[in-house]
């Protein structure tokens, strides 16, 4: 293995839940059995065969928030560890969307990777558990300025709860709550102007306060949990900000779970901190797309296969 170096112009981003698909790493893994012993350390701790189910699925078992939670956590965590084993560059930042911010306080150092698969395996049930099935609902929003579906959702709420969720990019926001008012808030949508309003297949309302409840359950559970200084600093969803201290590490997990994830802002303040150069580590495009909508200054590239690897090897080594 060669020798790493660090460069302050290069971040990690970490996707979350709906980057998950039959097959995830199957490739990378038949290179580098890295990747299914990451897994097979998840497994371990789940009680289940965490790679066998990605194989082989169901799909509908993958896509369960209890199950989607740690799949994804290992996946990002396992793109990391090959990274890491080929040599490749320490990162000046660190990002995760959502779930994906678990991702990045692992490979920052700041918690133990089988306590995070215990975690986001809880944090998906608690989440399921806080709202029965079909009661909640998400849908994306396109073409719309942040200020105009803010209102809308304002509008639509009536005596039931619906707000702006994922600010994910300029014209792209996601908004959760109860089903009817998501309902509502799509119908004003259209006749509004949105290029596109569309429910999403997803069995939870994530990031708004429907996720209260699972939001208190997280705070006990992360109360007991060792949480250090990340090694890498890593910006979160809640504030926008890098937290040194364990303890606002902690509550900003809490409040990541009934509050937006600002994806926007969160690409704005790298871009402030002098990056160019993003690599999305783990299954799909989503976040290097988002990128390349927020701010197209900023190279954004998928890391999830030996080709996009060596990609993002070259491409790092070309700008140094």
């Amino acid at each position: 293995m060669c020798k790493t170096k660090y460069n302050k112009s290069l971040a990690f981003v970490f996707p979350g839940q709906g980057s998950q698909a039959i097959g995830m790493l199957a490739d990378l893994a038949r290179t580098f059995p890295i990747v299914q012993k990451t897994f097979a350390d998840a497994s371990d701790v789940l009680g289940y065969d965490l790679w066998n189910l990605v194989l082989e699925g169901p799909e509908t078992t993958l896509n369960q928030t209890d199950k989607t939670q740690p799949a994804m956590l290992a996946a990002g965590v396992a793109v990391w560890n090959v990274w890491v084993e080929k040599g490749g560059a320490t990162p000046a930042l660190m990002a995760g969307h959502s779930l994906g911010e678990y991702t990045a306080l692992v490979c920052a150092g700041a918690i133990n990777y089988k306590t995070a698969v215990n975690l986001v395996s809880e944090r998906g049930r608690f989440m399921q558990e806080a709202v029965p099935q079909g009661e909640g609902a998400m849908a994306a929003i396109l073409g719309l300025s942040d200020d105009v579906i803010i209102a809308i959702c304002a509008e639509t709420a009536q005596d039931d709860i619906v707000s702006a969720v994922n600010f994910n990019s300029p014209g792209q926001v996601v908004i959760a709550g109860s089903a009817a008012a998501v309902e509502r808030a799509i119908a004003q949508a259209k006749e509004g102007g949105a290029k596109r309003a569309i429910l999403l297949p997803v069995s939870v309302p994530s990031h708004c306060l429907l996720m209260k409840p699972a939001a208190e359950r997280m705070q006990t559970l992360l109360e007991s949990t060792d949480i250090k200084a990340p090694r890498i600093p890593v910006i979160n969803n809640a504030d926008v900000a890098i937290c040194d201290d364990p303890d606002q590490i902690r509550q900003a997990l809490v409040r990541q779970l009934y509050n937006p994830v600002r994806w926007v802002e969160v690409i704005q303040a790298m871009k402030a901190r002098s990056i160019v150069t993003l690599l999305e580590c783990g299954p799909g495009k989503v976040l290097a797309a988002l990128t390349r909508r927020i701010d197209r200054e900023i190279g954004a590239v998928p890391v999830f296969d030996p080709p996009t690897l060596e990609k993002g090897l070259e491409e790092i080594e070309r700008k140094g």
